[in-house]
């Protein structure tokens, strides 16, 4: 690591907690120095130094650092698998599922989530909990409106049910926006709530160094009840579940044992 790279890593974890040093190297120091050559800074030095006094440049580079390229009903065949092995496994026991959609973007996820939970637990309250480090993608999250092409693999019915257009976006129903609550929150630093009968964290572990997912994982395991399911992104598939006290049940869905 560089020296004037270190520096800066050493400076984010200070001013925000963020541990650049769990990302991989390469690849987050590519896409920031796109960003600081762009704004016209010649090295991560002088780029800190204005991050210190202007919030809007800190707002940019998290949501910068931060991967917000999400779709509803991402790998719809993944989706298949939640909704007619997965859940109905999970339901048998519970009317109410305790959902977490982790690193949830821009709220792509936990919307599809909550459709279909709506759709399984008919006259059943649906809860799902969705966090993310980037406070302007949970803030656009809360909104409910999104390009057509971010609903190209949501099926006609539910289009039709949960979505309403407005000029070239669509907008989420009330109800399903009432069903999922936001906040913010960092993967690796912060402290996981327990319990959870489902978490959903996909397409973000690959980001992170080895160590960084060996102590995701092994978080996500904790904060699963026992017989509660992983759900990976289609990248991210885990060889070695045994090792979290996880067993494999479908590709890229891990259950706790």
């Amino acid at each position: 690591m560089s020296n004037d790279y270190a520096g800066f890593v050493t400076y984010i974890k200070d001013k925000t907690g963020i541990d650049l040093s769990l990302y991989k190297e390469a690849q987050m120091k590519r896409r920031l120095t796109s960003l600081y050559e762009k704004k016209g800074f010649i090295s991560f030095k002088d780029y800190s130094t204005a991050l210190s006094s202007k919030h809007d440049l800190m707002d940019e580079f998290l949501d910068r650092m931060t991967i917000n390229v999400s779709e509803f009903y991402r790998n719809q065949k993944r989706w298949e698998v939640l909704e007619k092995k997965v859940l109905p496994d999970l339901l048998k026991n519970h009317s109410q599922l305790k959902v977490w959609s982790a690193a949830c973007s821009t709220g792509e996820e936990p919307y599809t989530l909550a459709m279909v939970l709506n759709k399984m637990q008919k006259g059943s309250p649906v809860k799902v909990q969705a966090t993310d480090l980037d406070r302007l993608a949970i803030e656009k999250a809360k909104i409910g409106l999104y390009a057509e092409r971010a609903l190209a693999e949501v099926p006609n019915e539910i289009k039709k049910e949960h979505f309403t257009q407005q000029g070239s976006f669509y907008k989420v129903s009330d109800q399903i926006k009432k069903n999922v609550t936001f906040k913010q929150q960092n993967l690796l630093n912060d402290r996981f709530d327990s319990d959870y009968d489902l978490i959903v964290c996909r397409n973000v572990m690959i980001y992170f160094t080895e160590e960084a997912k060996d102590e995701l994982y092994h978080k996500f395991s904790k904060a699963l009840k026992r017989g509660g399911v992983l759900f990976v992104g289609s990248t991210e598939q885990i060889f070695n579940p045994g090792k979290y006290g996880f067993e494999s049940i479908e590709t890229f869905f891990y259950r706790k044992i």
